[in-house]
């Protein structure tokens, strides 16, 4: 670690960068003295992950970029290294990967990187000023932690809305002992797009943090409009209607906020944000991202939504998925024609492939748009960009109907502490929150939710909003229910309530949120806080 990163570190741990920072590192609650990164039992929990010694050294560099979408359409944005996904980073299990971030960025602009799903050392986990401070421009900052899990994550900042432009990546760690037969991979990373084509995400969160209530004449109830996105369209071609989700809504002349868009899959309105394209592999659908195989290939897809407002319902043409793993963690295998993979979720299934060529299709789910890629196994023309197969209307999972592998249950065990998670607010005055609270970012630590060492703990999401929301759990994986699959990150439905439970095994101070960029900006946050 260089002289800048040392004194990067030092100063989060001080605290010198601000109240926020003090208050998240010296455990100043008022009430409780919590656990700060830079604790004792924080390097002590370190050392109990298993390392095979093996340390992986990268450079990942933020920086402004012209950005290549495929079809002709370039989009001025920010992006790790020039590209978009990021260069994909693979590990084993017990590789200790040391990642310098090299902050390029314009206009005084700071970032970090949050290692999404990773369950690691508390002080590596990118979320200024919680546990580190915010890396400034032409500084640098090394993250160094054991990834002692395996399975399929991906990384981005945690500063602002930069979510949703161009600075992710995939971040696969791998099993030595994997019993999954597979003959091949395919990364899948689904994106939905604005930067750089018709504004930014600040200009979008501008827009809608003024709330519905300041847009005359505007339905503020819930929203009424286009229907499903993929409705009973069959296997048919959707070049008559309009691709981008800006032609689905109702009727608003704002430039960014999405009215009008509604999925019984997800419970009613279903984003925030007309988005002009939707990505998979940093392709648009009219260019999109080719896997090429042969016939008969055995091939695990490694399926990561990494968008900031939408949810996708996946699938391949002509074929079944199996569904072996999700947010990293195996499942009683189960077959499905489709796939609802809500943002921050990741599913790993697989297939065998038919001789062809085969669109995989991930529909925006209620906003009438689509990404594809495309599967070439044989010869063929391929399929219109905006195709929708007819597994899209088939057999749809979501989590709440999967079962973990038997090695990844939680055991029985009696709970500790319950804390009731009431997600609040509403688009009239975008005033998103956790029990009627928006998030203070330079007071992380003023109204933290305590945990302690070694307690069995139970979340009750109780979703008193009118919209759906992905709620995200840094640090940790949770079960569903009793008897539902390990998670970071679950569906939370309008008006419904999910409990969820995991084991209090990572001293430190958390974030817990909405994965969607806009609500999570606008305060939909809340601290999982270990007491010391």
């Amino acid at each position: 670690m260089n002289s800048i990163n040392r004194r990067t570190v030092l100063l989060a741990g001080l605290g010198v960068t601000g109240a926020g920072a003090l208050a998240a590192c010296s455990g100043s609650t008022g009430t409780a003295a919590l656990v700060g990164p830079n604790a004792s039992v924080v390097a002590a929990a370190e050392k109990k992950r298993k390392s095979n010694g093996r340390v992986r050294q990268v450079t990942l560099t933020a920086e402004p970029a012209m950005l290549d979408l495929g079809g002709g359409v370039m989009a001025n944005s920010w992006a790790f290294s020039g590209r978009t996904p990021g260069k994909e980073l693979r590990l084993s299990v017990g590789d200790t990967l040391a990642a310098e971030l090299s902050n390029r960025l314009p206009n005084k602009t700071t970032t970090s990187i949050h290692w999404h799903g990773i369950a690691l050392r508390a002080d590596m986990d990118g979320v200024p000023p919680a546990t580190q401070a915010a890396v400034p421009v032409g500084s640098s900052f090394t993250y160094r932690f054991i990834a002692d899990a395996p399975g399929t994550y991906f990384f981005h900042p945690h500063v602002g809305v930069q979510l949703d432009r161009g600075l992710y990546a995939p971040l696969i760690v791998e099993d030595p002992r994997e019993p999954l037969q597979y003959d091949d991979e395919w990364v899948v990373v689904l994106d939905d797009w604005v930067d750089g084509v018709t504004g930014t995400p600040d200009e979008v969160f501008a827009e809608l943090r003024q709330g519905m209530g300041a847009m005359g004449g505007m339905d503020m109830g819930s929203n009424s409009g286009s229907s499903s996105s993929s409705g009973d369209m069959g296997e048919m071609d959707m070049s008559g209607m309009s691709a981008s989700p800006s032609a689905s809504g109702g009727g608003t002349s704002t430039k960014f906020m999405l009215t009008g868009s509604k999925s019984e899959l997800l419970g009613g309105d279903a984003g925030d944000v007309k988005y002009p394209y939707h990505l998979i592999n940093g392709r648009v659908p009219a260019d999109p991202d080719v896997y090429r195989a042969k016939p008969g290939t055995r091939v695990r897809l490694r399926i990561i939504n990494a968008a900031g407002d939408t949810a996708y319902r996946v699938a391949l043409g002509g074929h079944k998925l199996t569904i072996t793993h999700t947010d990293g963690f195996p499942i009683q295998p189960a077959w499905a024609d489709a796939l609802l993979v809500g943002m921050g979720e990741r599913y790993d299934v697989t297939v065998t492939l038919d001789d062809g060529v085969f669109p995989l299709a991930a529909v925006a789910e209620g906003k009438n748009a689509s990404g594809m890629a495309l599967v070439r196994t044989g010869s063929g023309s391929a399929p219109r960009p905006t195709v929708r197969p007819s597994r899209l209307n088939g057999m749809i999972m979501t989590a709440s109907q999967l079962t973990p592998a038997d090695d990844v249950r939680l055991a029985t065990k009696k709970t500790d502490r319950v804390h009731r998670i009431e997600l609040t607010g509403g688009m009239a005055k975008y005033n998103w929150g956790i029990n009627g609270r928006q998030f203070d970012m330079n007071n992380p630590a003023a109204n933290p939710l305590l945990v302690e060492q070694g307690q069995r703990v139970r979340l009750d999401f109780v979703n008193k909003t009118t919209m759906w929301h992905p709620m995200h759990l840094h640090g940790h994986t949770y079960q569903l229910g009793t008897n539902g699959p390990r998670k970071d990150t679950t569906i939370v439905l309008p008006k419904k309530t999910v409990s969820v439970y995991f084991d209090a095994d990572n001293p430190g101070q958390w974030m817990l949120h909405c994965h969607n960029a806009y609500h999570g900006e606008a305060g939909m946050m809340a601290l999982v806080a270990y007491r010391a």
